[in-house]
């Protein structure tokens, strides 16, 4: 199977990282030539643009930073759809638009699936990532051997849509995650906790979260790098909010969080890391919230592992 790959950028490169550190027949595009030709290093082909991309190749994967972006290359792409090819969303998008641009690639006889990521960069670029994947179930079936390449967890969530609603859902929860531990974070150095006990007993205890154990390090270290930006915080938990306004839910704490990163954005840039929200509360406090002997940024050192279907729990394993 030959296979594309449109968008080299923080998620994109270590993705495809995985796809050629695995053998696979790759195609890259991005509109970065540096990204482009680190690929071809590695044993990838590069292609003029989207349209070539889905001409040569039988699965197509975008990985873009926003629904806008992801809808100029289908644009490009479309005419190139025919019987049997795939377009693969990896992107953190809207519902309701990969549900548009899916209904185009299937009027035109080809397949689509939702499957963006989810678990940090650190373990996208270990192929230990896991991976949502919303279509029906024969083209789950399809590609599921190239998502067990890029990632560990795969989870069929159901139709095209349904994974990026759980995406965003689990970006609005590491959001909520990530403001709660720079308060509390801020909160232990104003009582005069020591910060290095704060964090095991956090860690150890019913407030931890996958935040805790990965932002919460890079914060104390000073490095504040987790390779995430306000803007890509404020694009996901806007998607949330749209998901919430759709189904007429009232939510309230995703609307506060909104707020603090637009303020967080005006103050401090929109292309700040992420992490960096607790500066909110340092400037409010005099403090720096720092502590020594955590890691600049984060790494996985699981080792590789084949990926492999995860199965909700009170459901059956479907019968192949």
């Amino acid at each position: 199977m030959k296979i594309g790959f449109i968008g080299l950028g923080n998620v994109g490169g270590k993705l495809s990282g995985s796809l050629l550190r695995n053998g696979k027949d790759l195609y890259v595009h991005d509109l970065n030539p540096d990204l482009v030709a680190e690929k071809c290093g590695a044993g990838a082909k590069p292609v003029s643009g989207p349209a070539e991309m889905m001409r040569l190749c039988d699965a197509v994967i975008t990985c873009l930073p926003s629904p806008a972006a992801s809808d100029a290359v289908m644009q490009e792409m479309l005419p190139e759809v025919t019987e049997g090819k795939i377009w693969m969303e990896m992107s953190t998008t809207d519902e309701a638009e990969v549900k548009r641009l899916g209904a185009l690639v299937i009027a035109r006889g080809g397949a689509a699936v939702d499957c963006p990521v989810s678990g940090g960069c650190h373990r996208a670029d270990t192929g230990n990532i896991a991976i949502f994947a919303g279509c029906d179930r024969d083209t789950f079936e399809r590609i599921l051997p190239l998502l067990t390449t890029m990632g560990r967890r795969i989870l069929h969530t159901g139709p095209l849509g349904s994974a990026s609603v759980l995406k965003v859902v689990t970006n609005y929860l590491a959001t909520a995650h990530l403001v709660a531990s720079a308060e509390a974070l801020t909160t232990c150095a104003a009582a005069g906790m020591d910060l290095n006990t704060a964090y095991e007993a956090i860690r150890i205890s019913s407030g931890n979260s996958f935040s805790h154990e990965t932002e919460s390090q890079v914060i104390l270290n000073g490095s504040r790098d987790i390779s995430f930006t306000m803007d890509l915080v404020k694009k996901d938990i806007g998607l949330f909010q749209d998901v919430a306004d759709r189904a007429g839910v009232p939510l309230e704490l995703n609307p506060l969080m909104i707020s603090m990163f637009d303020d967080a954005i005006a103050r401090f840039g929109a292309r700040e890391l992420s992490p960096n929200i607790i500066k909110r509360l340092e400037e409010a406090t005099g403090l720096s919230v720092l502590a020594p002997g955590f890691p600049p940024e984060m790494l996985d050192d699981e080792p590789e592992e084949p990926g492999y279907e995860v199965i909700p729990t009170g459901t059956q394993r479907p019968q192949t």
